[in-house]
């Protein structure tokens, strides 16, 4: 089996899709010769052209919006938007029009479009640009949303975000694009609204999104040298939730933790603790923790940028916590 990064898993399938599908092409800023701000396109113009590996002017709107109209003339376009934070400036486009047309249709027109963006914090850049906004977009009727965690995970999930005729929002962690793992020599796809058991256990759930899920095994590694058994769950796609195996988890475990990167008020980890709350509460035998960023904008010196993040530390006090409470 062929060792992928992150990075070269999400390229692995952009290329993979666009040689097997010639209705599939990017479109980005700077993604063409400079290969993206990340290098995640790097070669692609090269083996695909400039018709299919398209630079755009810095204007988030007309990115998307100009993907919305190839959606619907029937191509499958993967736009990438440079940075999390600026979605702000397309989601008009987003929640008005991605979102709307198919359901607006009656079915009849459909929108493939796949909207890749990478984020979060980490590499000290700022309150502007480390922000992660999964939860705005999980709000929206009509959005799909995928958080992919591993090399694996991201390759499989952005050929399904690809290949499905709903918009899709792909989020992409900047931390994890270093990050190895052995794949499958050919691409699997791996169908969207389906959560990964990522670490199994018998004490306490640990649900996890992006690179906290590699925070919680850590933490699970710790506890487990405290006689504490973690089951470390990653949902993979946030909408639709694959809310029978998170509920199956908790009911194996009876505790549950929900942690993400993004600010914990309002957050992800809200909706998931009351989905638990509604479908497993006679199966819990302490409250639900939640783990999450403080309600601050992200610092630009490295101390309190990790200060304001989760870090393993927060994961593992909140799996021994829910313990405590339970005896």
């Amino acid at each position: 089996m062929p060792e992928l990064s992150y990075r070269e898993a999400v390229r692995d399938a952009l290329a993979s899709a666009m040689r097997s599908d010639e209705d599939v092409f990017v479109m980005g800023e700077d993604i063409a010769e400079m290969g993206g701000s990340m290098g995640v396109t790097q070669g692609l113009v090269e083996e695909f052209g400039v018709e299919r590996v398209r630079n755009t002017p810095i204007s988030e709107i007309a990115i998307v919006g100009a993907g919305i109209g190839a959606a619907m003339q029937g191509m499958r376009p993967v736009v990438e938007i440079m940075y999390e934070d600026f979605l702000t400036l397309s989601m008009e486009q987003i929640v008005n029009q991605a979102a709307k047309h198919r359901y607006m249709s009656g079915g009849q027109v459909k929108v493939p479009l796949t909207i890749r963006t990478q984020g979060g914090a980490g590499w000290s850049p700022g309150a502007q640009h480390a922000q992660q906004l999964e939860a705005w977009l999980v709000h929206v009727p009509g959005l799909k949303v995928v958080f992919a965690s591993s090399p694996a995970d991201a390759r499989g999930l952005l050929w399904s975000a690809i290949y499905d005729d709903n918009p899709v929002i792909f989020f992409e962690h900047r931390l994890l694009y270093p990050v190895k793992e052995q794949v499958p020599e050919t691409l699997e796809p791996i169908p969207l609204g389906k959560a990964r058991i990522v670490r199994a256990g018998s004490d306490v759930t640990v649900i996890a999104t992006g690179p906290v899920v590699h925070r919680a095994v850590l933490a699970a590694d710790q506890a487990q040298e405290e006689g504490i058994s973690v089951e470390v769950v990653d949902p993979r796609t946030l909408q639709p939730l694959d809310e029978e195996t998170l509920v199956e988890s908790v009911m194996r475990t009876h505790r549950a933790v929900v942690a993400h990167e993004a600010v914990r008020r309002m957050g992800f980890g809200a909706e998931v603790a009351a989905m638990l709350q509604e479908k497993a509460f006679d199966w819990l035998d302490a409250p639900i923790e939640r783990v999450g960023a403080r309600f601050a904008p992200l610092a630009f010196a490295p101390a309190m940028e990790q200060y304001v993040v989760p870090q393993t530390e927060d994961v593992l006090a909140a799996i021994r916590r829910t313990v405590e409470r339970s005896r």
